[in-house]
């Protein structure tokens, strides 16, 4: 077999790539419309934005409790298998939302029960694609992944906007119920190599340590674990306070923010399709980094400049970098953590990435009423920038692949 890279066409003609990429779609499509309206169902039954924040919290407190246990899961057990059984939980979640949307602590329960289903897919996901596809093709594998996903996004949320007003939250639920069930159907049919047997049974408390222990020891995947903290220190206050900066330091309505959503989502389905035509090598330092540091110039210019046109064009880029810095990162990552410990490896980012994130937008709001919103983004770039260097202090000495 030719070490030559092949294109994002070609691996959709490979059986085991199609069908990881259509069960991630499928279920990513149901997503766009439970995302929604989960949010408008707890906002209206609390009439708050602290009763929306806590679904955000309610996402991220099963990654920071559970993480460990999936990871160490995903290792032991045949990650398909643990995929499929993620999928038939969250249809089940999802079926029954419309049965309990009168009470908001049941609506936090159930997208409780959705996040940590999630805490055992995402990891064995991000673990079967390297073990399908060679790593000269990881970035086109993963940038087939990320489009799909930002595509369906920006298509399918106004869509479930619609859905909800004509026939009402239920139908938004069943939709995901559906396409998490499509995804599991799908999941049966792939095949992927057998990992290597292991040689001894050891504990889940051993197995997790084993984990960690690699990650402490490695020292571009320790680099990677520094950047990804100081990234989400950044991006979680940002992101959840970019209306706040539309607001009081841009000026626009909401109109105006809705353009500005626009601008990232269209960066961000832009992005993986550059990408592929400059490079296909997942451990060139530019790539994977550059996008940390063009991010953070990002947030200084929105900090700066007061047009509505201004600050679209500069979240094209920022778009434009959020999407090639995650299918960069993912795929070093894939390429550099050991077969045995990708799921403990992919599950402790993950949590590492909604901890940071849980901070940044806990303090984010504190410090904007300090110091002002612009004072938000302008360390937001600084923490990005410091991300880019701490990930080129571990990816300057890492070997280059041919």
């Amino acid at each position: 077999m030719t070490d030559k890279p092949v294109s994002l066409a070609a691996l959709m003609r490979q059986p085991r790539y199609r069908r990881l990429w259509s069960a991630r779609t499928i279920s990513q499509w149901g997503d766009a419309f439970n995302t929604v309206a989960l949010v408008l169902l707890v906002y209206s039954l609390t009439g708050s934005g602290l009763g929306v924040s806590g679904v955000v919290i309610a996402e991220i407190i099963p990654v920071l409790l559970l993480a460990p246990l999936a990871g160490a899961l995903v290792d032991r057990l045949p990650r398909v298998k643990v995929m499929i059984t993620a999928d038939l939980v969250r249809a089940g979640l999802a079926f029954a939302l419309p049965f309990v949307d009168g009470n908001v602590f049941n609506v936090y329960l159930i997208a409780v029960g959705l996040s940590a289903a999630a805490v055992f897919f995402n990891p064995a996901s991000q673990a079967v694609l390297p073990s399908i596809v060679r790593e000269r093709d990881l970035l086109a594998a993963n940038s087939g992944l990320w489009t799909a996903a930002v595509v369906s996004q920006i298509i399918l949320a106004p869509l479930a906007g619609l859905v909800i007003a004509l026939f009402g939250y239920d139908w938004a639920f069943w939709i995901n119920t559906a396409s998490y069930l499509a995804s599991a159907a799908v999941l049966l049919r792939l095949r992927v190599p057998a990992p290597p047997a292991r040689e001894r049974r050891s504990s889940w408390y051993r197995d997790a340590r084993e984990g960690l222990a690699e990650l402490a020891q490695h020292r571009l995947l320790r680099a990677l674990a520094t950047a990804q903290s100081l990234a989400a220190l950044s991006a979680g206050a940002t992101g959840a306070l970019l209306v706040v900066l539309a607001q009081d330091h841009l000026h626009i309505d909401e109109s105006g923010f809705g353009l500005l959503i626009g601008a990232i989502g269209a960066g961000a389905a832009l992005g993986p399709l550059i990408l592929t035509k400059l490079t296909d090598n997942p451990r060139r330092p530019g790539f994977v980094l550059g996008p940390f540091v063009l991010r953070g110039l990002i947030d200084a210019v929105l900090a700066t400049v007061t047009g509505l046109f201004s600050a679209m064009a500069a979240l094209v880029i920022y778009g434009l970098g959020t999407s090639t810095g995650a299918v960069t990162f993912n795929s070093l990552l894939q390429a550099e953590t050991p077969e045995k410990l990708r799921g403990r490896i992919f599950a402790t980012f993950d949590m590492l990435w909604q901890s940071g994130r849980l901070i940044s937008i806990l303090l984010g709001g504190v410090a904007a009423d300090l110091f002002g919103i612009r004072a938000v983004f302008y360390l937001g770039g600084a923490l990005l920038l410091a991300a880019a260097w701490t990930g080129w202090c571990g990816l300057r000495n890492a070997p280059a692949a041919d």
